[in-house]
């Protein structure tokens, strides 16, 4: 029997210039795969994150929405939250026609998503010189959960230091969906200056080590942050939307407020769209 070939498509999250941003590989499946199949494609592609759609099709449910199961893997694992390639999948789903919505529903492993179709009001739709197709002008909202953090075991900060080169550390919280831990750095010049040894991180405890700090009065931002997750194969992550959905609720409770403008060192952005190089986050919690 001939195989049936796979849509799929490659999509910068967080730009619109090639080859800057996040990359993230997007699947259309016909039908369901096995999970060895999947990792082995996520691993072929070798990208931070490659996910996979499979169209969900209820003739009792009385919604208009389409629904679609998604999942990610990394080159080496599967995730259960990944937000710069849930991005890419709904970029794909609009951009390309897949969907007659503004509203798209993911069923995964981080319970049910939401991925909205926003008009950019500050800008004018463009016309496709080649052929005359006017192109619309959107940014796609995501509604992402939030990820509890605890408190971690204060006899591991000696571990966690020397495993970012001596950084002085103020405190360690572990989120309570991949155990990652969110490593609280004095400043955010520190965060910048951070030096990991991916080899002392692969030995801690959790899987990847978010850091953060309070962003200078000066520099326009709430918070930095970075995430370094060489346990799943990816050293340092440009764009990580799951580790922002831990880091809203940490700095709701510090800073008093519930919208944040979050800078990650190396950057990335939904609103301007300026690539890796520049940019910010918009974060509402």
């Amino acid at each position: 029997m001939a195989r049936k070939p796979v849509k799929f498509c490659v999509v910068d999250a967080f730009t619109d210039q090639v080859f800057k941003g996040n990359p993230a590989a997007v699947c259309l499946l016909e039908d369901e795969k096995d999970d060895e199949w999947m990792q082995s494609v996520a691993t072929e592609f070798n990208v931070s994150e490659t996910c996979y759609l499979t169209r969900i099709v209820d003739s009792d449910s009385q919604s208009t929405t389409p629904r679609f199961k998604l999942r990610w893997f990394t080159p080496v694992t599967e995730v259960k939250l990944c937000g710069h390639a849930t991005l890419a999948a709904s970029y794909f789903l609009f951009s390309y026609g897949l969907v007659n919505s503004d509203k798209i529903e993911f069923l995964t492993l981080s319970g049910i998503l939401t991925a909205k179709k926003v008009p950019d009001s500050k800008t004018s739709n463009s016309i496709d010189h080649q052929n005359g197709d006017v192109q619309e002008e959107y940014f796609v909202e995501l509604d992402f959960p939030v990820v509890p953090i605890a408190v971690h075991n204060s006899a591991k900060i000696s571990e966690i230091s020397k495993s970012l080169n001596g950084a002085s550390v103020v405190e360690i919280h572990e989120t309570t969906t991949e155990e990652d831990l969110l490593v609280v750095l004095p400043s955010g010049k520190a965060v910048v200056e951070a030096e990991p040894l991916f080899d002392e991180i692969k030995r801690c405890p959790g899987g990847g080590i978010i850091i953060t700090g309070p962003a200078p009065p000066e520099s326009g931002f709430d918070f930095y942050s970075r995430f370094f997750c060489p346990k799943y194969g990816i050293n340092e992550d440009p764009v990580c939307g799951s580790a922002h959905c831990a880091l809203a609720p940490y700095w709701s409770k510090k800073l008093g407020k519930c919208d944040f403008v979050a800078y990650q060192k190396i950057i990335w952005t939904v609103r301007n769209r300026r690539g890796r190089n520049q940019g910010f986050y918009p974060v509402t919690y």
